[in-house]
């Protein structure tokens, strides 16, 4: 939670400079304390659409003690469901009608598994649009993950992403660009973030839609935000994974190259598995392909005992941030995304 100004001590403004989160006794005094509505769009395929779910309600719990919140999952009809998972999107998930009558202050949007870097080839191109469009309008602050970021860029601001061949995925170091922006306080300056895509927007593009750059890596940009500093959050990576998502996509990709969906067996994430885990993984492969064993032998969790975490931290606190900047902000009005006075344009008071 901020600190309150609530006096003329230097050390307020000298912590403030230094990019901490510190309240005006008006601003203070003007807030309305109440519960966040954040909503889920999760457009995630049906294998890891639960824990997607799962994934994202654990971050914004953890977040802060202090608040209340009510998370509020749905998805978009344009995407096929199996039967098991529309029934539990028919059960458990609002529509986009029932979000637009109740409002939000805040909105995550998900990835979603679309390998072809068209994105006005996706089935919910259409509907995803409007979603976007609606957002900017009537709520304080979107986060958008991987293809919601490309997606984003490309409704809004006309940039494409591009398909860079090789899949990129893994686990990669990156560098903090920013040290004062409110999302950056108690971040560590270098941390790990998990990336899965076939494409990517690039840096240029970034710059070029006027994204505040505040963290990138050799592979690309991870995280930035609008020019207004904090509507629109961009990640390029996923953060919001589990220590085992990656080794179940591995899995994945393995049954896909065994129901011959994909061309090759898939090679191993970089920078996730020890080299004891890969000689394992090395010898199963050829045995699973002399057909000695099958899919339901892969050893996860003999794997997973190996694996280690080392962007959770950062993660937590940079959604923990998101949410702070969205509470000092928005109105208590649902459907308004701003309290009285606060310019759209520079929410945060940083320009």
């Amino acid at each position: 939670m901020p600190l309150i100004a609530h006096s003329n001590l230097p050390s307020f403004v000298r912590l403030k400079d230094e990019g901490e989160t510190i309240l005006s006794k008006d601003r203070a005094n003007n807030q309305a304390i109440r519960e966040l509505h954040i909503g889920l769009l999760n457009m995630m395929p049906d294998a890891a659409l639960e824990a997607t779910e799962r994934q994202f309600f654990r971050l914004v719990g953890h977040s802060n003690q202090i608040a209340q919140f009510y998370l509020h999952p749905f998805t978009l009809s344009s995407i096929k469901r199996g039967e098991k998972t529309s029934k539990h999107v028919k059960q458990h998930y609002q529509t986009f009608a029932d979000i637009k009558a109740q409002g939000l202050d805040a909105l995550i949007i998900t990835g979603a598994h679309i390998e072809q870097a068209d994105l006005q080839k996706a089935p919910f191109y259409k509907e995803l649009k409007e979603v976007v469009d609606w957002s900017y309008d009537h709520v304080t602050s979107t986060l958008c993950s991987c293809l919601a970021t490309h997606a984003v860029l490309e409704f809004r601001y006309g940039q494409k992403r591009q398909a860079i061949g090789e899949k990129c995925w893994g686990v990669f170091p990156h560098q903090m660009l920013d040290r004062q922006h409110p999302l950056m306080n108690g971040v560590n300056t270098r941390f790990d973030v998990p990336h899965s895509r076939f494409n990517e927007i690039s840096k240029a593009q970034f710059s070029a839609a006027g994204v505040k750059i505040l963290v990138e890596s050799k592979i690309g940009i991870h995280l930035g935000v609008s020019e207004d500093l904090l509507r629109i959050v961009f990640f390029q990576g996923h953060p919001e994974y589990d220590t085992i998502s990656l080794l179940k996509e591995y899995k994945r990709d393995i049954i896909a190259y065994l129901e011959k969906t994909r061309d090759d067996y898939p090679p191993f994430p970089k920078h996730y598995l020890t080299e004891q885990s890969k000689a394992i993984l090395n010898e199963y492969k050829t045995k699973l392909l002399s057909k000695e064993l099958s899919i339901t032998d892969l050893p996860e969790q003999l794997i997973s005992k190996t694996l280690n975490n080392t962007w959770g931290n950062a993660t937590n606190v940079i959604i923990n941030n998101w949410i702070g900047c969205v509470y000092q902000t928005t109105h208590e009005d649902i459907n308004k995304p701003f309290m009285d006075g606060i310019n759209p344009h520079d929410p945060l008071n940083l320009k």
